[in-house]
């Protein structure tokens, strides 16, 4: 079987879906990979370190001729409509995306979005989001701190004492949990929140506080339960409770990341305008939900998408792919994810199937090969 691994031709995206540790395995296993030239290049991989584990270097019209194309981001329509029946994809393809999915339908490509994976033990192993939410929580962090003009750890000198920092994090997920660990480890004071009150007892062992919002009535607490490890959209009683407790914490923090996304809907609006006016001079926000709001905001109105948007008082970033900005670690991690999913799509004869018993198929796959010939 032949492999193919694309360039990534989306502005910003840094990634490659393969590395020379991945081929090298894929190899190992009797497939031929083809690498487009320069695939790796802004992710420190150069054509001669795929080549030397065995990887042929080619143009991308023939890499996309591959039975097994792997990606990070979706290819565009024109390439989309040159792409045979028989052949795969897998990689972050949008499962929300409706228009996407009606055109890899026509073409009668099977396509696989990690994104969808069923957040369960088996599926580890394969888990890009996770993987790439460790990186950008992290990342998140240390750009804060670039922006920031203060020390982040509490400092004792013969020309006094520097305060330690205040960091709230809102939404403590993967990327939530690592800002925290991430901020803790700078020597910054530590507050998180986020409606799953499951999350508490990991945001205090990273060495954060809790910020507890109540829950007064039984659909508040069936959402925050959620499902598949998000939580629903909250109602407005609770929001409006802890939009009041998360203003108070606000105005006197030093740097606040948000990270709240519910997929395939809105993000939450977790700091107001009126929040944000009231924060401290030279106080910086990161969303890590920019871009994600139907106008290109995120987790905060003020929010402008891929930029830095200065005010008077308060810097807010609103980068939306920090994983791409760390991109050799975060296409190493990627490229493992995505190398033990496509072990799921090939039959012991070394062909491509499609598994239907396999829930790790089933729930990726948008779009199936019903075409005959």
């Amino acid at each position: 079987m032949k492999i193919g691994v694309l360039r990534e031709t989306v502005s910003g995206e840094s990634r490659v879906a393969a590395t020379p540790e991945t081929v090298k395995k894929m190899i190992a296993l009797s497939h031929s990979v083809s690498i487009e030239a320069g695939a790796g290049i802004q992710a420190s991989f150069s054509d001669a370190d795929y080549k030397n584990n065995g990887a042929e270097i080619v143009s991308r019209n023939l890499a996309l001729q591959s039975d097994l194309l792997l990606m990070v981001r979706p290819l565009d329509e024109k390439e989309i409509i040159t792409l045979k029946p028989k052949q795969f994809m897998v990689g972050m393809l949008e499962p929300f995306n409706n228009d996407l999915q009606a055109l890899l339908k026509k073409q009668g490509v099977s396509a696989f979005a990690l994104e969808a994976l069923p957040r369960n033990t088996r599926a580890q192993s394969m888990d890009v989001l996770s993987s790439q939410a460790n990186i950008a929580g992290y990342k998140a962090v240390i750009l804060a701190a670039d922006y920031y003009k203060k020390f982040m750890p509490m400092l004792m000198t013969a020309a006094g004492t520097v305060k330690a920092a205040k960091v709230i994090v809102l939404g403590a997920g993967v990327a939530g949990l690592q800002a925290v660990a991430t901020a803790k480890r700078l020597g910054a004071v530590v507050e998180a929140s986020d409606v799953r009150p499951a999350v508490q007892e990991q945001i205090e062992s990273l060495g954060g506080k809790f910020i507890e919002v109540p829950f007064e009535t039984e659909e508040e607490k069936e959402c925050a339960i959620g499902k598949g490890g998000y939580a629903k959209p909250m109602p407005k009683s609770w929001l409006i409770r802890q939009s009041k407790i998360v203003a108070e914490k606000a105005i006197l923090a030093d740097i606040i990341i948000t990270s709240a996304l519910i997929p395939g809907k809105a993000p939450p609006q977790l700091l107001s305008e009126e929040t944000v006016k009231k924060m401290k001079f030279g106080s910086v926000i990161v969303d890590m939900a920019a871009g994600s709001a139907s106008d290109g905001s995120g987790n905060c109105p003020l929010t402008q998408n891929n930029k830095v948007n200065q005010l008077e008082n308060v810097t807010i970033i609103g980068f939306n792919n920090l994983p791409s900005m760390l991109s050799t670690d975060a296409s190493a991690l990627y490229s493992r994810n995505i190398f033990e999913f496509t072990k799921l799509l090939i039959n012991e004869s070394g062909q491509l199937f499609i598994n239907d018993k396999d829930e790790l198929v089933t729930e990726t796959l948008i779009s199936k090969n019903n075409k005959k010939g």
